[in-house]
């Protein structure tokens, strides 16, 4: 297989390999001065014991020797740096085990003409990825490289799925115009171990000053010139990576048509596009066990979970279902993106996944296809499952022996979960990312008014194009104080110069303005409607009271928070340097607000529905804070338990807040959704 390399891809390789250049000739002339300083700090110092032998004289010569070899040495530290990627997590599979899969894997290597794996792994993510043990040697030695291929995607793709992911993984290396590729990213992990990974260089260097008080100052003198040279890398390293990233979303392109090539486009558009919900299933199964380490509660096969939050999910969006897995539209995908700003993200080393699948479709290449789940490439992928549920799990620390919970509990217990952090689907998200308006009034209520057309998807996209517009001003107003170093930006499908960017603002204002007034609009009409159906059905009173019960917390809020942040202000000496004294005089000004903080969690522990979902242990520590006085610091030691007592209180605070903020906001919408179910049936009767 051929694939002729793009014009763009050729722009960005050129640039890439250009930036490069540039480097190794920076990298020269530092490594030259390193050489003349070492060869002169080590004649200095022999000539300066020659010149006057004594010990003061021998340690001086000694030390300013070592400073040139410790300065020489840090420019040239990368060449005995070996990037060794963890394996702990990774299980091994041999063609033994799996013939099936190895021989998709081997027609994949066939057609994209490139090596096999030297081995292929499973791990328990939602991904598939191609690795190697790099070194500085690597861009001049050819490496086998490893597959991993993750259990949680295996479980939500058909087998032609996982074909083209496999392809796209091996299309980075199977043509020799991607090599250029490989080499980019090696002198880019080169530059980065240079600038930022010394701290073995640095605990060398302050072993080097505990020998003797004489070389302290030679050691702080190699840091100071390492410094200098760290800031010279520094920039090249932000030049020759921007080029780095841009070259990388060129690579996934190129990748992405090896793999259409291989497996078609359809196939790698719609596992793309299902990704997002399958990583973010596995990770809610992994978020409901974190939540049940206190409970010594674990899973048996956390996949057959995942697969059932999969498709939960997918109903809960009403999403199609095509080979019994959701089917993700490119429209669904990106629903509540909103946004008329356009930027190419220079940091980013993966194009959108929008902008992939467009490629896709302008390749448009059939395959045919397998669509039997991917799972049946193995032997039998439920007792896999299950070995790799039991390894995750075996890293858990448990307080009493674990028990696995059963997957019809599971399932109950995950809905149950779920409806209590939701709100119902009759409200048609306007309130997910949104409150009711808490300074709406009574008025008169158009009749032609009903609750389809309060939430209706106009209404909803009103929200959502709010918050793009505040997303969009945040992002403008960084690019106009040059926070975002670029060139140009789109707006709104205009091409703009960033020095314009400034004169965007009033206009994006203006846009905020009348949406906002057109939000407001509909708030108020859905405060009256609701008003009008609960006076119709003799419950106007409990409505109002319910609704006023949620604008006064809401008023509340803010200030309530406020404790958290001055807390939070108020305690952060406890990780800085402190003088006693000092330690001493802030204890006692943060009396007042540690009072305040008792009050709160004494109020906030008597209601069952906040502590319901804190464990038994965070509880009592809790109670046990409130109930006691607490010395934190005496003699000149802190007192560590009561610390993390205190520590604990402040970070459970904002839970607190925002989990009554919720369960007041809940309470309202379940009232309304209430009314208008007893609306409808009074319509029907």
């Amino acid at each position: 297989m051929h694939i002729q390399v793009s014009q763009d891809f050729r722009k960005k390789a050129k640039a890439a390999v250009s930036s490069i250049i540039i480097f190794v000739f920076v990298y020269l002339l530092i490594f030259l001065f390193t050489i003349v300083l070492a060869l002169a700090c080590i004649a200095a110092g022999i000539w300066l014991i020659a010149a006057k032998p004594m010990f003061v004289t021998l340690m001086l010569g000694a030390g300013l020797a070592a400073t040139g070899l410790f300065v020489f040495y840090f420019i040239i530290k990368f060449l005995f740096k070996r990037h060794i990627n963890d394996r702990s997590y990774l299980t091994e599979i041999k063609r033994s085990d799996e013939p099936e899969l190895f021989k998709m894997i081997d027609e994949i290597v066939q057609e994209a003409e490139t090596n096999f794996p030297k081995k292929v792994y499973l791990s328990n993510d939602v991904n598939a990825s191609v690795f190697y043990d790099s070194s500085f040697w690597s861009m001049f030695f050819p490496i086998q490289k490893n597959l991993t291929i993750g259990a949680g995607l295996i479980n939500t793709t058909t087998k032609q799925e996982l074909k083209a992911i496999l392809s796209h993984e091996f299309g980075h290396f199977s043509q020799r115009s991607m090599k250029v590729g490989s080499y980019v990213y090696n002198v880019n992990q080169i530059i980065f171990n240079l600038v930022n990974d010394d701290a073995s260089y640095r605990n060398s260097l302050e072993k080097f000053a505990s020998f003797s008080s004489y070389f302290t100052l030679f050691a702080s003198l190699a840091i100071f010139i390492t410094s200098k040279i760290q800031w010279v890398l520094a920039k090249m390293y932000s030049y020759v990576n921007i080029r780095h990233m841009a070259l990388s979303r060129e690579m996934e392109f190129h990748a992405d048509e090896v793999a259409a090539n291989i497996a078609g486009s359809v196939s790698l558009e719609e596992s793309l596009l299902r990704l997002e919900l399958a990583n973010n299933s596995y990770n809610n199964v992994l978020n409901f066990y974190e939540a049940r380490i206190s409970k010594n509660q674990s899973s048996k096969n956390i996949y057959k979970e995942q697969f059932f939050v999969m498709n939960f999910l997918a109903n809960q969006s009403e999403l199609e279902t095509k080979y019994d897995l959701p089917y993700v539209k490119l429209t669904e995908s990106g629903l509540f993106n909103k946004s008329k700003l356009n930027i190419e993200n220079q940091w980013a080393s993966h194009p959108s996944t929008e902008d992939r699948v467009a490629k896709l479709r302008q390749l448009n290449i059939v395959k045919d296809r397998d669509d039997q789940p991917a799972k049946n490439l193995f032997k039998d992928f439920e007792k896999t499952e299950e070995k790799l549920t039991a390894k995750l799990f075996a890293n858990v620390q448990y307080e009493r022996g674990r028990t696995d919970l059963e997957f019809e509990i599971f399932k109950a217990e995950f809905e149950n979960q779920y409806q209590k952090d939701s709100f119902d689907k009759i409200f048609n998200n306007y309130y997910d990312n949104k409150n009711p308006d808490p300074e709406v009034q009574e008025n008169i209520l158009s009749d032609n008014l009903n609750f389809d057309l309060l939430f209706d998807n106009e209404k909803v996209e009103l929200v959502y194009t709010l918050i793009a517009l505040e997303n969009d001003k945040k992002t403008i107003e960084a690019i106009a104080n040059k926070e975002f170093v670029l060139k140009t930006f789109d707006y709104d499908g205009r091409k703009y110069k960033s020095s314009e960017a400034k004169n965007l603002i009033p206009e994006i204002d203006q846009s905020m303005t009348e949406i906002k007034d057109q939000i407001k609009k509909n708030d108020s009409n859905i405060y009256n409607y609701f008003l009008k159906i609960s006076e119709n059905q003799g419950r106007k009173s409990n409505f109002i009271n319910i609704y006023k019960s949620f604008c006064d917390y809401d008023k509340q809020y803010e200030e309530k928070y406020k404790l958290y942040t001055d807390l939070v202000n108020g305690t952060a000496f406890i990780s800085e340097r402190t003088p006693f004294e000092q330690i001493k005089n802030n204890f006692v000004k943060l009396q007042t607000l540690e009072e305040n903080l008792k009050q709160e969690m004494r109020f906030h522990l008597q209601n069952p529905l906040l502590i319901s979902e804190l464990n038994e242990k965070d509880v009592k520590d809790l109670k046990d804070y409130i109930e006691k006085e607490h010395i934190y610091f005496r003699n000149e030691e802190y007192f560590d338990f009561n610390l993390q007592l205190l520590i604990k209180a402040i970070n459970t605070l904002p839970y607190f807040l925002h989990r009554k903020y919720f369960l007041i906001k809940k309470e309202v919408l379940t009232l309304m959704k209430d009314l208008e179910d007893h609306h409808r049936i009074e319509k029907v009767s």
